[in-house]
């Protein structure tokens, strides 16, 4: 089974993704992590590798193979990523939201940052996001219709959204027994 789990900057993608895998037993793969590898491999920060990456469409295509083929090489796999429920075939896509105030909060909190640097940081990165898969895959990111759960974590910590996934999960399996 494959799941990806995805969402702007902060909206709890990757905690999510790794409760969910360590509840299920499953593989965790990060697009995220293989991004950030790929800015400190060049020593430049997050933000200036999402802007170089609006001319360079070979990096985000980099990331996605990159996670489809550690996705294809498990079982069951708990995908995260922002493109990750646009470029793999999952049997359950999930897509977390959550106001760009919260993500920002969240990322200062994690990244020791003041929240007014996380803020526009966090809302160039959204706008250069957002541009980048328009441009390169003809994608609207702000589309959910194509996920099967779309949840708000503002109202949730990650434990139920953790949960609520992996009721989700429970009940795709009955189904597809039949």
């Amino acid at each position: 089974m494959l799941l990806t789990i995805s969402g702007f900057a902060g909206s709890g993608k990757t905690t999510v993704a790794k409760g969910l895998s360590r509840k299920l037993g499953y593989a965790h793969v990060s697009a995220g992590d293989a991004f950030r590898e790929l800015a400190q491999e060049r020593a430049i920060t997050l933000e200036q590798l999402s802007k170089l990456a609006e001319t360079e469409p070979e990096i985000d295509k980099m990331v996605d193979r990159r996670q489809a083929e550690l996705a294809q090489l498990r079982e069951h796999a708990v995908v995260d990523g922002r493109l990750s429920g646009w470029v793999l075939k999952a049997d359950i896509a999930v897509w977390l939201k959550a106001p760009l105030e919260v993500r920002a909060e969240r990322i200062a909190g994690r990244e020791g940052k003041r929240q007014a640097v996380a803020f526009d940081e966090t809302r160039l990165r959204d706008s250069s996001e957002t541009v980048r898969y328009r441009t390169f895959y003809n994608i609207d990111v702000t589309a959910l219709d194509i996920y099967d759960l779309v949840i708000d974590t503002t109202h949730w910590d990650q434990h139920a959204v953790v949960a609520i996934i992996a009721q989700a999960v429970k009940a795709y399996r009955k189904v597809s027994k039949r």
